[in-house]
């Protein structure tokens, strides 16, 4: 086992661990500010991303750095609360220890807030040929590969070589595929015919490919028509019922045998949880989510939770467990904050219920679906609502600001300014 990590002494509070800094981890350590706790803060990043708007970041519509802010900004005054950039590896919970790249920590309360990653569904091949879009590194890496693929467009006088650069096929048709495939088709509208006047951006193809019978499977069909019915007027091919058989040397095969001849794949199809190795067995579920119970404490352990898409709460109303979206997250983290108080008072704890405030998605210019409880709309209104709820979710006013800044010039202008390509450094 490794050395133990270097963080100040407890001065006999109760050491609190949270693994993670997404939406669950991030409120948790926010509105955790009782002195009983010293509180350690474990990412594998040093800031918190807001993971519902990396499409932009990749398809050139808004800075990383706008949806991304640092952990020691948002913490700077507070007392006991220690950071470590490091990955979790592995809990050892009989001992109490948490193993990490850095050196093991005791911990007197354990939160798992790890989220999840793309699910490639056991196929290795994908994860290393398709395009992911689940951190920062992700976005750019996507938005250099959309950009590079133009520029190679330009430059090419094959045809054909020409045609396969210029199509991008996307492997999903959640929220984040509609939003990505959306975004793409208003690059071809407004802003690569500017960009390209040399090329015939009427071959740029999109497509958008789905093994559910319907787009959106979340949302109701009414939805799910008004989504694809838009798509398609914006030149967005979607292909249903079908599946990725394999992709290699830039060839997409379908379970249909027809094939898409692309180096352009995006693969969003599911998400799998990140949850922390060393506990029994039986205490991980389907996704690789954690078993807990109405509290969030996993079955076996009274000192150790999980929140958000690594936890998996089976209730009459959600037998499959909460969705893994923000909202569940944060709740759960409001929920937890109220538990501790509780039992360092000695007082039985709160059963988590989830308030299911509503599903949205945004697929262009002027046009989103928002479905709260009895309410279902589209169009303009629901457009505004999409942009004003994820504007006032993000952290820091600066970043507000820069965001606010960015969408309204892209909307008059129809010209976002981001289109940059920047590629990583290699040292010989």
């Amino acid at each position: 086992m490794k050395t133990a990590m270097d963080i100040p002494d407890k001065e006999e509070r109760k050491r609190l661990v949270i693994v993670g800094g997404g939406f669950g981890g991030l409120k948790l350590a926010r509105k955790l500010k009782n002195n009983k706790y010293q509180v350690v803060l474990l990412d594998k990043n040093n800031h918190h991303i807001f993971q519902p708007l990396l499409y932009q970041v990749a398809t050139a519509g808004i800075e990383p750095s706008a949806i991304s802010f640092p952990f020691r900004k948002i913490f700077k005054k507070r007392d006991h609360f220690h950071i470590r950039i490091c990955e979790a590896q592995q809990v050892f919970p009989e001992n109490n220890l948490l193993e990490t790249s850095i050196g093991t920590l005791a911990y007197d309360y354990l939160v798992i807030a790890t989220g999840c990653d793309t699910n490639y569904f056991g196929n290795s091949d994908m994860a290393k040929q398709t395009m992911a879009l689940k951190n920062t590194s992700e976005a750019l890496f996507n938005r250099n590969q959309i950009l590079g693929s133009f520029e190679q467009a330009q430059n090419t006088s094959n045809e054909e070589e020409r045609k396969r650069l210029m199509t991008f096929a996307i492997v999903g048709g959640g929220a984040t595929g509609i939003e990505l495939a959306g975004a793409l088709a208003e690059m071809k509208k407004f802003v690569l015919p500017q960009d390209y006047p040399d090329l015939n951006i009427d071959e740029m193809r999109i497509l958008l490919i789905d093994g559910s019978p319907r787009l959106l499977s979340a949302f109701s069909e009414i939805s799910s028509k008004e989504v694809a019915d838009y798509l398609r007027k914006r030149g967005v091919e979607i292909r249903l019922n079908l599946r990725v058989m394999s992709y290699e040397n830039n060839r997409l095969v379908l379970n249909d045998e027809s094939t898409i001849e692309t180096p352009n794949v995006f693969w969003v199809a599911g998400v799998k949880a990140n949850s922390l190795q060393g506990l029994p067995a039986d205490a991980y579920g389907p996704g690789n989510r954690l078993k807990v119970d109405s509290y969030n404490r996993l079955f076996q352990y009274s000192n150790i939770f999980a929140i958000g898409d690594t936890a998996l709460m089976i209730s009459p109303d959600y037998p499959k467990g909460h969705p893994q979206v923000v909202q569940p997250a944060i709740q759960q983290a409001q929920n937890l904050i109220l538990n501790l108080q509780r039992t360092e008072e000695g007082l039985p704890l709160q059963p988590f219920i989830y308030r299911n405030k509503g599903s949205m998605a945004t697929i262009g210019r002027n046009h989103a679906v928002v479905e709260t409880k009895g309410l279902r709309f589209g169009g303009f209104p629901a457009w505004a609502v999409w942009l004003f709820i994820h504007l006032m979710s993000i952290v820091g006013v600066k970043n507000r600001l820069f965001i606010f800044f960015d969408w309204m010039w892209s909307y008059f202008t129809y010209d976002p300014s981001l289109r940059i390509i920047i590629k990583p450094l290699k040292r010989e």
